[in-house]
């Protein structure tokens, strides 16, 4: 849906830290249609209630008909009640000018769930960066649909789920990933989770699912991509993060990124240079969202 934002309301409140200060109080991400009017509107009702804009990101994809997105970071000096202060933005700001928003607190952490299948590299990245302190969020639990990467999800301190998917047993698999996700999770990570997931999958899991491809789409969508690429003689071998939706490979694209080959590199070779590229993409295009850099427009995204 045009402007909707790829986020969830369930958050885990971030245990305190004493090391870490605030960046700011409240995030505040809009879309709606492009008038006059919106970023004073916006900018008055903080300074109403004495808040610091501290970081501002705005687009129009169309001053004449289009689509007004806003990212904004501010301070608030003492105590207030964040459900008033969203009530009162709603009906002063939001409603008027027909906005889809997301506020969001420092402190409040999200919950996330790794789905993977037997490739390690797009796991342990995010492992390691969750252990470095490098992903404002909560791995809760890592999924499988086999068994090899238990010991490494194990060490890290997260807990392991095996999951089979049975020939002819999709339906129950994702009836059994559902249980284990539902009102525990805020995002979902595929880190090559080698299974199509069915639309009713998607439809039911009521949030947003981040997947890393191994091909620089559109190109080479699908299996086997670097064969395919090799075969083509290309020069150039990427990668794509994008929202997960019912049509395969085809969801909004949040990052992508290339390394130059050439024709003396094998499939093998290929490969061995798309996983780096793999791991950096997909940990970025996670980062970004996370730090509610990106909403969703349609079949793309603004990312700020």
């Amino acid at each position: 849906m045009d402007g909707s934002f790829a986020d969830t309301s369930r958050q885990e409140q971030r245990p305190p830290d004493a090391q870490e200060e605030p960046r700011y109080t409240g995030r505040l991400l809009i879309s709606c249609p492009d008038r006059p009017g919106i970023v004073a509107a916006v900018s008055g009702f903080l300074f109403e209630r004495s808040a610091n804009i501290v970081s501002s990101h705005q687009y129009s994809s169309d001053p004449s008909g289009g689509r007004f997105f806003l990212r904004t970071e501010f301070f608030l000096d003492g105590p207030f009640e964040r459900e008033a202060f969203r009530e009162s933005f709603d009906a002063e700001v939001s409603r008027r000018f027909e906005m889809d928003r997301e506020i969001r607190w420092w402190g409040e952490r999200r919950r996330v769930a790794i789905l993977v299948s037997r490739h390690d590299h797009c796991l342990l990245d995010l492992l390691w960066r969750r252990r470095r302190g490098e992903l404002d969020a909560e791995i809760v639990t890592v999924i499988s649909n086999h068994t090899d990467l238990e010991r490494e999800t194990a060490a890290a301190g997260i807990p392991f789920q095996h999951v089979p998917v049975e020939q002819g047993g999709k339906a129950a698999a994702e009836e059994a990933m559902l249980e284990l996700l539902r009102g525990r999770v805020d995002l979902l990570v595929l880190a090559r989770y080698m299974q199509i997931l069915s639309g009713d999958f998607l439809e039911r899991l009521g949030m947003p699912a981040i997947n890393i491809h191994h091909s620089f789409l559109p190109a080479f969508a699908g299996a086997d991509p670097y064969r395919r690429a090799r075969e083509r003689g290309v020069k150039l071998i990427g990668a794509t993060a994008h929202y997960v939706t019912e049509t395969l490979d085809d969801g909004p694209i949040i990052d992508q990124d290339v390394v130059r080959v050439d024709h003396r590199q094998s499939a093998a070779d290929l490969e061995r240079v798309g996983r780096d590229v793999e791991r950096m993409v997909l940990a970025r295009a996670v980062s970004l969202h996370l730090d509610d850099r990106v909403i969703v427009d349609g079949r793309r995204t603004v990312v700020f």
